[in-house]
């Protein structure tokens, strides 16, 4: 923060004294959250072979669902502790949000035949999440 005259203080964007975010951090800390506790579920449900997901017969990505149930749930854990680091205004946490965000919108675009409806929701929420933090890291 700068010192300005008379005592008053420009704030840094994003941050505040006290720790929590202020403004847009906390608008794209909950939806980071949201889609880690999201990929969470789908990853127990993959572990536990679980008859909601069709597997495909040929597709170019095929793992076994338990393979895809792993995947999902440490992205998952990953965006879950990213999105806490978003929301306490943690240094870096934006730009790891942004790779965390990246790679679950991969992971889901790769899980589509499988599961459409939930990887394409899933995909809309990782695509909001990566446009407002990459809009945060440039202002």
């Amino acid at each position: 923060m700068v010192d300005m005259p008379h005592g008053a203080r420009q704030e840094t964007p994003g941050a505040r004294d006290d720790g929590r975010p202020a403004g847009p951090l906390r608008y794209f800390g909950v939806p980071l959250v949201l889609s880690g506790v999201l990929s969470i579920l789908q990853g127990i449900a993959g572990i536990a072979e679980d008859r909601l997901f069709r597997a495909p017969r040929h597709y170019e990505y095929r793992f076994d669902l338990t393979s895809w149930g792993w995947i999902h749930l440490l992205v998952g854990i990953a965006l879950v502790l990213v999105g806490v680091g978003v929301l306490r205004a943690v240094g870096r946490s934006r730009a790891v949000g942004v790779t965390a965000a990246a790679i679950s919108l991969v992971t889901q675009f790769m899980f589509i035949p499988y599961y459409p409806l939930w990887s394409i929701s899933v995909m809309t929420l990782d695509l909001i999440i990566l446009w407002g933090l990459a809009r945060l890291a440039v202002t």
